[in-house]
């Protein structure tokens, strides 16, 4: 059913998914295991379907950095991409290019070290620390600023798109899933871009409550 679904969304044959507010979707994460991640070529095709859908951020993440090293490739075969510090960097923009980061398990290790210790030594050097109950005294803004303090410009992704043979993120890291809507979309192999248009979709139509 899923992939006649599919197919029938492809072919335009489904009103519902004709066009999709990307407002939402500022930043969108691809996670793909280490199997997928050497084949490029899926990579390529996936990346291309976000850009014809209007996506103009993607972080790819692989544990080992697999697709960080096939960067260049990336770059050189999907139309309009550039990595996403180059971009952030260009004082022309141009509204056609999708930005590309690389991700991979031992990135920003050394950034949240650093970052823990600056709002440790906060709040050790706060005047009266025992006043404080503790359970909302670092909060995202803190933590934002610590890691701007250690030069380290984080995107949290809105939406992440997991391509592997188990439900789960595969090592992406934890603390920069703060209010990430997770979905799983089966292994890259078979990756449809009907079921790629339906998951976006779906996700710019949820009403998200973030509590107080």
């Amino acid at each position: 059913f899923e992939a006649i679904e599919s197919y029938a969304i492809t072919l335009g044959l489904n009103k519902k998914y004709g066009s999709i507010d990307l407002e939402k979707l500022r930043c969108l994460a691809v996670v793909v295991d280490i199997e997928a991640a050497q084949d490029v070529a899926n990579v390529v095709e996936l990346l291309q379907w976000l850009t014809t859908i209007g996506v103009k951020q993607v972080g790819l993440f692989d544990s080992q950095g697999l697709l960080k090293k096939s960067k260049d490739l990336i770059l050189e075969t999907v139309p309009g991409s550039m990595l996403l510090e180059e971009i952030e960097k260009d004082v022309t923009p141009d509204g056609k290019r999708i930005a590309l980061e690389f991700i991979s398990s031992s990135d920003n290790k050394e950034a949240v070290m650093k970052a823990a210790n600056i709002l440790l030594q906060r709040y050790l050097k706060s005047s009266h620390p025992e006043d404080d109950k503790g359970e909302d005294f670092f909060t995202e803004s803190h933590l934002n600023d610590a890691l701007r303090v250690v030069g380290e410009n984080v995107h949290v992704p809105d939406l992440l798109l997991v391509y592997g043979p188990i439900r789960s993120h595969l090592g992406f890291p934890a603390w920069r899933l703060r209010y990430t809507e997770i979905v799983h979309m089966g292994t890259l192999k078979y990756m449809r871009y009907g079921s790629l248009l339906k998951a976006i979709h779906k996700f710019t139509g949820v009403h998200q409550n973030y509590g107080t």
